[in-house]
């Protein structure tokens, strides 16, 4: 386990890197774009070979996304020319124009938003800090439609496809139905159909873990992983889950709440209004709320005690370093569990604040081992920017625009 540069594995293109056709398989329409939108760009003959299908049954639907601008023959330039002179060989790659979609992720420290075309590309972002003492779904959608407007300000709302939106709580993502969320005050609420009215937009919303998952799977390290977990610390403790290329969010569709599985009976207050939650004990608001009794001399500004109280852990302070300790046994425990649970190839921990490594000891892999049934698998790092969340949201809205897009 160690933080490596989610650069360096990222290969062109986006979405999942299937290595074989679905087992309840698309459209074939459906799969020659996505499979070209995966690859970034690839000849017809590599196109048929990776679908298991014969040329004949490509060219003539690869002909016509050509003609409906949804695909478009890019020059290969790393491929030696036919006979060593002339054009380099024509490959596939999809037309970026064909439209775009939004990606907003909503949180309560403030708000972000991308957008990207349709090869996955960002082609504008935005930030909005979250204003006011006003957690009512009105101001929400408020601030969600002040974000998209200042990110399609310079651009031709009628090449706006959709837009996906992550937030954190417990979200029906087949529905759009909130049940909870901590950043609103209000439950079970409706909140993709007002999103999409406010919007003028078709929205699908998810849980922000979901949408982090989508990002790595569109993105990231989970590209061509047919199966791995997601776990993410920061306001709270989120977890997603891949099988089969595929985001699975269980029967209905509120799955995979991992900071909200419970590790002590009667433990410590979580958010949630439960106790003995796993965040109530590893997120940074948890850990914030020790800080008071470990911390030397007045506590710094909220935004600012995370970081003070690493370094005094980091200067010998025991009671500071005794917080994160517990944290760090707490999040081996899950990652443990989420082993023995669902076994999967690799768990991810991801995030944008991954590059904090207080939770994240060098004794994390030996403690995960020690309470896993058998061999647990990898577990990596994955620190990105401050985006990622938006651009998971973006994935979710491509992911939804790309079967209407080809009709």
């Amino acid at each position: 386990m160690g933080l490596d540069d989610p650069q360096a594995q990222i290969v062109p293109g986006c979405g999942p890197l299937r290595a074989a056709p679905l087992d309840a398989p698309l459209p074939l329409r459906q799969q020659i774009y996505e499979s070209v939108r995966a690859a970034g760009r690839i000849s017809r003959t590599a196109l048929a070979r990776d679908l298991q299908v014969s040329p004949g049954s490509v060219s003539p639907l690869v002909s016509e996304l050509i003609g409906r601008n949804l695909l478009r023959e890019v020059e290969d330039p790393g491929a030696p020319p036919p006979s060593g002179r002339g054009r380099p060989p024509v490959t596939l790659g999809v037309e970026p124009a064909a439209g775009l979609v939004v990606g907003l992720r909503l949180s309560d420290d403030g708000h972000t938003g991308v957008v990207v075309d349709m090869a996955g590309r960002p082609v504008a972002s935005a930030e909005l800090p979250r204003r006011g003492a006003d957690r009512s779904p009105r101001a929400l959608l408020d601030e969600a439609a002040k974000l998209t407007a200042r990110l399609i300000c310079d651009i031709d709302a009628t090449r706006i496809l959709g837009a996906g939106i992550g937030l954190p709580g417990l979200i029906e993502s087949g529905t759009g139905r909130m049940r909870w969320s901590p950043i609103l005050d209000e439950r079970d609420v409706a909140l993709a159909p007002l999103l999409s009215d406010r919007l003028g937009l078709p929205v699908a919303i998810d849980n922000d873990a979901n949408v982090l998952t989508m990002a790595e799977l569109w993105f990231g390290r989970g590209r061509s992983l047919p199966d791995f977990a997601v776990v993410t610390i920061e306001g709270g403790v989120g977890m997603g889950l891949v099988i089969g290329h595929t985001p699975w969010r269980g029967g209905g569709g509120l799955g995979m709440e991992l900071g909200h599985s419970k590790v002590q009976i009667d433990g410590a207050l979580c958010r949630c209004g439960a106790r003995g939650c796993l965040e109530a004990y590893v997120a940074d608001y948890a850990l914030v709320r020790e800080a008071a009794v470990a911390l030397n001399g007045p506590l710094p500004p909220r935004g600012e005690v995370l970081g003070e109280l690493d370094a005094q852990a980091r200067a010998g302070n025991p009671a500071a370093r005794a917080i994160f300790d517990r944290a760090g046994r707490y999040l081996a425990l899950a990652l443990a569990n989420v082993a023995t649970l669902f076994d999967p190839s690799r768990i991810i921990l991801s995030g944008s604040r991954m590059r904090e490594d207080y939770l994240y000891a060098d004794a994390m892999p030996a403690e995960i081992a020690a309470l896993s049934l058998g061999a647990p698998p990898p577990v990596e790092i994955n620190a990105w920017d401050g985006h990622v969340w938006a651009r998971g949201a973006a994935a979710l809205a491509l992911d939804r625009a790309t079967p209407k897009l080809l009709g």
